[in-house]
């Protein structure tokens, strides 16, 4: 595991073993068809942030709790952590410490379930796409070329680079997104991202966020895979926005 990796840390036990999930980035997306059982296929380039979610797997107790702040709550057992035990034949508690926002096309459910995933030693992306589209490219993070529905991986060298995100208090459903895509007719995006119509169609306030972090950088923002979340390469700090980083692959 990289030194970028191994800076996170959180509260732990003895028997505990802390994981650490980091949020995706879709830097590019095109949707390239659409399978007969309604999955649509991409080709996307996807790096891995340093922003990232800790997932404390705990042996010897029950349940998987998520920490968003100073709350705690007991997920349901649609939770993709929930899931991911379940598939790798489990049987322990967790704790999620949320740094990745939730809806804004990072990742943050995919990259914990990878992490629980990666521990139990399942590293085969045709059963982590089983859980979602894209808990097979956080399974293996660092930066990739995607294809199919998700599961197919080409790793690309590592680069160094910086990200400036802007993420609107507003969920964006990649479902339906998706269903807006095929309702107008599956348009390619000019922004390199061909669910942003969809996503500006679906959900007209993005533009507002899109247009406030172009406004404060000069460059034209990019929305993040569905949504909802905007990004800029480049350091450019200020209220709302998060400067992060590419890290390596596991």
């Amino acid at each position: 595991m990289s030194s970028d990796h191994r800076k996170y840390s959180s509260e732990s036990s003895p028997g505990d073993h802390v994981l650490v999930a980091p949020a995706k980035l879709t830097t590019s997306l095109r949707v390239t068809g659409v399978r007969d059982d309604g999955y649509h296929m991409i080709e996307a380039e996807m790096v891995s942030l340093d922003l990232a979610d800790t997932v404390t797997i705990r042996p010897h107790t029950h349940g998987v709790q998520m920490r968003i702040g100073g709350e705690t709550t007991l997920v349901g057992s649609n939770d993709l952590v929930v899931r991911a035990l379940a598939l790798v034949g489990v049987q322990a508690g967790a704790v999620i410490d949320k740094s990745i926002p939730m809806g804004a096309g990072l990742g943050g459910g995919s990259s914990d379930a990878a992490a629980v995933l990666r521990w139990a030693g399942e590293s085969d992306p045709v059963v982590a796409v089983t859980l979602g589209a894209d808990v097979a490219f956080c399974l293996r993070g660092g930066r990739a070329l995607v294809s199919g529905i998700g599961e197919i991986l080409e790793p690309l060298p590592y680069v160094e680079q910086t990200f400036t995100l802007l993420t609107p208090p507003l969920h964006a459903s990649t479902p339906v997104v998706y269903r807006k895509w095929d309702d107008m007719g599956g348009p390619e995006g000019d922004n390199g991202n061909d669910l942003e119509p969809a996503a500006l169609a679906a959900y007209p306030k993005l533009a507002e966020w899109r247009d406030e972090l172009t406004a404060a950088t000069g460059l034209r923002a990019r929305l993040a895979g569905s949504g909802s979340t905007w990004f800029v390469e480049g350091a450019f700090p200020g209220s709302g926005r998060v400067v992060t980083r590419t890290v390596h692959a596991f």
